[in-house]
Formats: C-alpha cells, structure tokens, sequence
C-alpha cells in the first residue's frame, strides 16, 4: 500500500515537472517569435542551404545573409524562380506587438504633508516579579526596563 503511494507521487512529480519545462520551453520560443512551423521547416531550410551550396558555393553565413539579412532584397529580385522556395523557408513570417501608452494627467495638486516623528513617553510594558521558582533561581528571565535608554 505505502509502495503504490511512494511510486504515485514520484510519478506525479516526475509528470508535473515535465509539464512545467514544456511550458517554460513554449513561452521561451514564443518570446523569441519561433513558431511550430518554423520547427516543421527546418529540412527546407536545409536543404535550401545545401542547394546554394552546390549552385552557388556559398557557406552558411551567405546563405543566411541572403535570406534573412543585408542580401535578402537583392537574392529575391535576382532570383525570382526560387519564390517558391523561399516563402518555404522557416523564420519567414511577420508579427507585430502592438503596444498603446497611456498617460494619465492627474490635475489636482497633491500636497505632500511632513510627518512629524511621535515621540513615545509612556512605556506600554511592565516587570512584575516571578511567581515560579525557575524564576527565582536566574534561569528565565524577562527584558528589564533600563532608564538611560
């Protein structure tokens, strides 16, 4: 019986950590704007990168620098019969946050009044002698009020 406890809550530790990296995983992607499909696309990505490697000669970094950076514009207009390919392409897609500040223009004067510090001359605790015999002897003993305090 405790046996199928200890192997249940090992199992439901194991599972809802496993679900947490999931989630951490997806959020992490998401923020870096990776989609599914761009995951999906990666044998085209691959196989176009070996293409221009055979027809062209170009590495890895031309290649993605004529898909993705400076190169890009020039790349599609000269190469207007690989269209297909590209649009292919992981990473290929457009999104747009949009964000909208708002300001709030509070027209009412706010006085900031100083606080002044109270001072306390009524002390709100007091000794009164032990009643037990620990007490008597020295071994529990309260805080004592000291007047130079």
């Amino acid at each position: 019986m405790l046996h199928n406890h200890i192997i249940k809550f090992y199992t439901f530790t194991i599972v809802s950590k496993l679900i947490s990296i999931s989630i951490s995983i997806i959020i992490l992607m998401q923020s870096f704007g990776i989609h599914v499909s761009d995951i999906s696309q990666i044998d085209e990505f691959v196989e176009h990168a070996q293409y221009h490697n055979e027809q062209y000669g170009d590495n890895i970094v031309v290649f993605i620098a004529k898909h993705y950076g400076e190169l890009k514009a020039e790349h599609s207009k000269d190469h207007q019969e690989e269209k297909d390919e590209h649009e292919e392409l992981p990473f290929q897609h457009q999104s747009h946050i949009t964000s909208i500040p708002a300001f709030v223009v509070n027209s009412q004067k706010a006085e900031l009044k100083l606080l002044e510090p109270l001072e306390f001359k009524k002390h709100n605790f007091f000794y009164q002698a032990p009643s037990s015999s620990l007490h008597c002897d020295g071994l529990l003993q309260p805080p004592k009020f000291h007047k130079y305090l």
